[in-house]
C-alpha cells in the first residue's frame, strides 16, 4: 500500500498477492459504478484482457447477487448455483470452487472481491475473514478516489455518483454548500495490527470503559423506574454484553486488524445485512448498533470533533434546538433531516435563523460524506448530493433569483403594513435569543410578540444565574429601541429537556410535567426569572407571558408570585417597570370553554397555534407520520381561533398569534379575515406577509373566510378557496 504506484498496477499486485497467499488460481476486484454496473477492475488468473470490459449488473450473476445482497457467498461448485452467469471473455469457466465478499464501507457496497480455484472445495472461516479483511483496505482506496479515471472516460463510481432525495420542505430557502455529518463517522486510519496480544487488550479495555458508562447513565434519577427511554438504554446493556459480537471483534483482531479496524469491519458487515432485512424492528436495531460501535470507536481513538465549513450543509438523523446552536450561523447554508417535522423545535429555530430545511429524507446520512457538494431546495424539498454541475449551476440561477425577491422585500422593510382598503396589521417577529436581535431592524418588525426565555437555558450547560438573565432581558428590552417585547417565561419539559434539571420519563411528555405547571411547582425557578424581568425592565414597559394556561387557577397562582415579587422589589428600593402588563398563551383546547374569565385576568394574550393545533387534533407534530395529517386551515380550527378572537373584542384585550401559522402568506390572510390585527413569526416570514397584507383587500378575505366557518364545506376548502383568491387578486402567497 506504500509502494509508489500508480492505482491499476496496484489493484494487479493486490490481486496477485491475494491469489498466492490463498493459493488461489484466480482472484478478482469487480467495483461498482455510478450506473449500477459492477466492472471488472483487476484480475489474475482470469483472461487479462477482459480487465474493465467484462461487466456485471447489479443484482446478476454471483458477484452481482453478493453486491445486491451484501452477503459473501462460498461455492464448491459456483456453476450449479441458480445466479450464476458466464461471462466468455473472462475464460472461468475451467474453475468450480468460488468465494466472493462484498467490498463495505460505512454498510454501503462498493464492489465485490473474488478468488477461485479449478478444484471444487469450500473456503475456510478463516480464508473468507481474510478476504472480508483485505476488502476493507480495497474499500478506503475506492473511498478516497484513488480508483477515479481507470474505466472509460465519463464513467463515475458509485460513492462518488450524483444522488437526489426527495423530502419535506420545512424551511423556506436554497442551500448550496458542503456536506457535515452532525454526527461524523469516526475514520479509521489505522488498520493493520503489529501486536495482536495489545490490540486485544486494547479493546478488552474499550469494551469495559464502554460497559461502564452505560450502567452509569442507567444509574441516573432521569431514567429510573420504567419507560422508552430506560428500555433502550437495557437493549444498549445487552448488545455490549452479546458474546456473539464480542466474538467476531477478537477473532476480526487475531486475524491481524488493529481494535478500531475490527470495531469498523464488524459493523459494516452488520449494517450491511441489517439493512437488507425486511422486519422493521429488526432493522431499527440497527441505529443502536451503529450508536454502540461508535462509542466503542470514540473509546479507541477519540474523537476530536470536525472543522466546520463556510458553506456548511449539517446532515442530521435529528437534532435538538440546542445542537444546532452549536454551530456558528453564519457558516450554515442548510440542514437536511432524517427526521423532522415542520413544527419541530429545530425547525423553529431554523427557520427563525433563516436556514433552509428538508426532513424526511431517508437515507441521507448513509449516502452522505463530510464534504460532498450538496443542494438543499428549501422550496420543494429536492436535496441534491455530490450534483452535477449543470444543476449546481441551475439551482445556483435559482438562488440569484430569491435574492432578487428578498431585495423587494427589503425594499418594503420601512413600509406601513397597511392594506389597500386601509387596515393596519401589526407584524412582530418571534425570537429567543442576542443573535435574533438584530433581524428586528433587518425585517422591519414592530416589536418582539414572542421572546422565547427557555433558548438561554436550553444552550447553556449549566442554569443560568439571576444576573446573567437580568444581562440578557436588559439587553434585548435595549435593541427594541422602546418597541413592545412580550417575554414568555420559561417553557420547558415535553421536548425540551434541560440536561441540569431532574426530570422523569413520561408517556405522553408534551401533555406532561412541562411549561407553566412545572414552573409553579418550583416557584423558585419562577420567582428568579420574574425577579430578574423585573429588574430589567426599569423605568421601561414589561410584557410577561405564561404558556400552556390550562385552568384559570393557575393564572392566580402566576399573578401572585409576580405580586410578591413586585413587592419584594420595591421594598429594598429598586426601580420598577414604567407599565407591568400580564398575559397568557391559548395553548390547551380546555381554556377556550374559560375565555371570559381568562380575560378578566389579562392584559392581552397570544394563541400559540403550534401547541394549540398539536393538542385540538391530537397531533405530535415532531412525530413525520402524523405532524402534516390535519391542515391548520379547516374550518373546525378556524372556529377555535375565531372564538379567541371574539373574546377578545367583548373584553378589549388585545389578542395576537405566534405560532408558524402567521408565517406563511396564505395562512396570515386567513388569521386577518378571522380578525386577528397582530401577528408574530420568524423574522424572514415577514417580508413576504407584508408583501401579501399591502396588495389584500381584507373587507373581501373576511367574507371569503367567514362563509367557511359554518362546517357546511370540506375540511380542505377554506385553503382552496384562498388559493383562488389571491391567484385572482394577484396576492404572492
Amino acid at each position: 500500500m506504500v509502494e509508489p504506484l500508480d492505482p491499476q498496477s496496484r489493484l494487479d499486485q493486490i490481486s496477485r498477492l491475494i491469489a498466492q497467499n490463498m493459493v488461489a488460481e484466480v482472484c478478482s476486484l469487480y467495483v461498482l459504478r455510478a450506473d449500477g454496473i459492477l466492472e471488472l477492475y483487476a484480475t489474475e488468473g482470469l483472461n487479462p484482457g477482459s480487465v474493465h470490459l467484462a461487466q456485471l449488473k447489479l443484482g446478476e450473476g454471483l458477484v452481482g447477487t453478493i453486491a445486491a445482497t451484501a452477503r459473501p457467498l462460498n461455492l464448491p461448485e459456483a456453476q450449479k448455483h441458480p445466479a450464476f452467469t458466464y461471462l466468455p471473455e473472462t475464460g472461468e469457466e475451467i474453475y468450480h470452487s468460488f468465494l466472493g465478499v462484498p467490498i463495505l464501507r460505512a454498510g454501503r457496497t462498493l464492489g465485490v472481491l473474488v478468488v477461485q480455484n479449478k478444484a471444487a472445495r469450500v473456503y475456510r472461516d478463516e480464508e473468507s475473514e481474510a478476504l472480508e479483511t483485505v476488502a476493507m483496505v480495497v474499500a478506503e482506496m475506492i473511498a478516497a478516489g484513488s480508483l477515479e479515471g481507470l474505466s472509460r472516460p465519463g464513467v463515475a463510481l458509485d460513492l462518488s455518483r450524483s444522488v437526489s432525495f426527495t423530502g419535506v420542505p420545512l424551511s423556506d430557502g436554497i442551500g448550496l454548500g458542503r456536506v457535515i455529518l452532525h454526527e461524523p463517522r469516526v475514520v479509521v486510519t489505522n488498520l493493520f495490527n503489529e501486536d495482536m496480544e495489545i490490540e486485544v487488550e486494547r479493546l478488552t479495555k474499550a469494551l469495559g470503559v464502554l460497559r461502564l458508562s452505560i450502567e452509569d447513565m442507567l444509574s441516573r434519577r432521569e431514567v429510573a423506574g420504567e419507560g422508552e427511554h430506560r428500555a433502550v438504554l437495557e437493549a444498549y446493556r445487552m448488545f455490549a454484553h452479546d458474546r456473539g459480537w464480542v466474538r467476531r471483534l477478537e477473532e476480526a483482531v487475531r486475524n491481524g486488524l488493529t481494535a478500531e479496524a475490527a470495531v469498523e469491519k464488524v459493523q459494516s458487515d452488520m449494517r450491511a445485512r441489517m439493512m437488507h432485512m425486511t422486519d422493521p424492528y429488526i432493522r431499527e436495531r440497527l441505529h443502536d448498533f451503529d450508536d454502540l460501535a461508535n462509542r466503542l470507536l470514540r473509546q479507541l481513538i477519540g474523537h476530536d470533533g470536525q472543522a466546520t465549513p463556510d458553506d456548511a450543509i449539517i446532515v442530521a438523523r435529528s437534532m435538538g434546538a440546542a445542537e444546532l446552536l452549536d454551530y456558528r450561523r453564519e457558516q450554515i447554508r442548510g440542514l437536511v433531516l432524517e427526521e423532522g417535522a415542520a413544527t419541530s423545535h429545530v425547525v423553529i429555530v431554523a427557520r427563525a435563523l433563516g436556514i433552509p430545511v428538508v426532513g424526511q429524507v431517508k437515507g441521507a446520512v448513509s449516502m452522505s460524506e463530510s464534504g460532498d457538494s450538496v443542494i438543499v431546495d428549501g422550496e420543494d424539498g429536492g436535496v441534491h448530493l455530490r450534483p452535477q454541475a449543470d444543476l449546481e449551476a441551475l439551482f445556483s440561477d435559482k438562488a440569484k433569483f430569491r435574492e432578487k425577491r428578498q431585495e423587494r422585500y427589503r425594499s418594503l422593510r420601512d413600509m406601513a403594513s397597511v392594506s389597500c382598503d386601509g387596515v393596519k396589521i401589526d407584524l412582530q417577529m418571534n425570537a429567543g435569543l442576542l443573535v435574533d436581535l438584530p433581524q428586528l431592524d433587518e425585517a422591519g418588525a414592530e416589536g418582539i410578540g414572542l421572546f422565547r426565555t427557555e433558548l438561554q437555558f436550553m444552550v447553556a450547560s449549566t442554569m443560568p444565574r439571576a444576573s446573567d438573565q437580568e444581562r440578557l432581558y436588559s439587553a434585548v428590552l435595549d435593541a427594541a429601541g422602546g418597541r413592545p417585547v412580550t417575554f414568555r417565561t420559561l417553557d420547558v419539559g415535553g421536548d425540551k429537556v434541560l440536561p441540569y434539571l431532574n426530570q422523569f420519563p413520561e408517556d405522553n411528555p408534551a401533555l406532561g410535567y412541562r411549561a407553566l405547571r412545572l414552573a409553579l411547582d418550583r416557584p423558585g425557578l419562577m420567582r428568579t426569572q420574574l425577579r430578574a424581568l423585573l429588574k430589567a425592565a426599569a423605568g421601561r414597559e414589561l410584557r410577561v407571558m405564561f404558556p400552556m394556561v390550562t385552568d384559570v387557577s393557575e393564572l392566580h397562582l402566576a399573578r401572585d408570585l409576580i405580586s410578591r415579587e413586585y413587592k419584594h422589589l420595591t421594598r429594598f428600593g429598586h426601580v420598577m417597570p414604567e407599565r407591568l402588563k400580564i398575559g397568557a398563551m391559548i395553548e390547551v383546547p380546555g381554556i377556550l370553554f374559560q375565555l371570559d374569565e381568562v380575560m378578566q385576568l389579562l392584559d392581552f394574550v397570544s394563541v400559540g397555534s403550534n401547541d394549540l393545533f398539536q393538542f385540538f387534533n391530537a397531533v405530535d407534530r415532531g412525530n413525520a407520520r402524523v405532524a402534516d395529517r390535519f391542515d391548520d386551515l379547516s374550518p373546525a380550527f378556524l372556529r377555535a381561533l375565531k372564538l379567541i378572537v371574539d373574546a377578545g373584542i367583548r373584553h378589549s384585550v388585545p389578542v395576537t398569534l405566534c405560532g408558524e401559522m402567521a408565517g406563511r402568506p396564505l395562512s396570515a390572510m386567513a388569521l386577518i379575515g378571522l380578525g386577528f390585527r397582530s401577528i408574530s413569526m420568524a423574522p424572514p416570514s415577514i417580508g413576504p406577509v407584508k408583501a401579501a397584507i399591502v396588495e389584500m383587500n381584507v373587507g373581501r378575505v373576511t367574507e371569503l373566510v367567514t362563509a367557511y366557518l359554518d362546517g357546511s364545506h370540506p375540511s380542505d376548502a377554506p385553503r382552496r378557496a384562498l388559493v383562488d383568491f389571491a391567484k385572482a387578486q394577484g396576492i404572492p402567497y
